[in-house]
């Protein structure tokens, strides 16, 4: 069984060469304008699906893989997304595996991260107008491709509402920073 410091640094290489060979653009202020884009295995068949669907809209697509069916972990792919997003080398992400649950776990693990699970047109609304998510995980075996789409292009689509929200989501990311350093009071 590998280290965590071996599995540390291969998701770190991931990463980079996600960084150094992925499909992103940049906005007139410099920040990636992209979509992180991550599966397991479960989730792979209906990630070339949402990529497509992507392209075909016209956004800018970072593949974080996987890139196929064989059995993988998929806090490494979550991770690949989250990392995307937290060092704004893309705009938001969209992780998919079996139930969507364990990426939404991991995601939420990396600094920066607003990953929210979504399952239906209102989740994905609110996760972005209310809580300003930037990572959407879906559970490829709880939803369909039609409601996939659906749910992708809602929780794109659908913009942050700061002026009723802006309070809540500050408090998250407050205890974010206090447990971030280490002390809990």
């Amino acid at each position: 069984m590998a280290s965590e410091n071996e599995i540390r640094d291969l998701v770190r290489r991931v990463v980079d060469e996600i960084a150094a060979g992925g499909e992103e653009s940049q906005d007139d202020s410099g920040r990636s304008s992209g979509i992180a884009v991550g599966a397991d295995h479960g989730g792979y068949i209906l990630k070339e699906k949402l990529v497509a669907h992507l392209r075909d809209q016209g956004f800018s697509v970072v593949d974080c893989g996987t890139s196929g069916t064989d059995a993988v972990d998929y806090p490494d792919f979550a991770h690949a997304v989250a990392s995307q997003v937290a060092e704004g080398r893309c705009e938001c992400g969209i992780v998919i595996d079996g139930a969507g649950i364990g990426s939404s776990i991991t995601a939420n693990k990396v600094p920066g991260i607003r990953a929210a699970l979504c399952y239906d047109l209102s989740s994905a609304r609110n996760s972005r107008e209310h809580n300003h998510a930037n990572v959407l995980t879906l559970g490829a075996g709880l939803i369909g491709e039609s409601l996939a789409r659906q749910i992708v292009d809602t929780w794109l689509e659908t913009p942050w509402g700061p002026a009723r929200h802006a309070r809540r989501v500050e408090k998250i990311s407050a205890v974010e920073r206090r447990y971030s350093r280490g002390t809990r009071d």
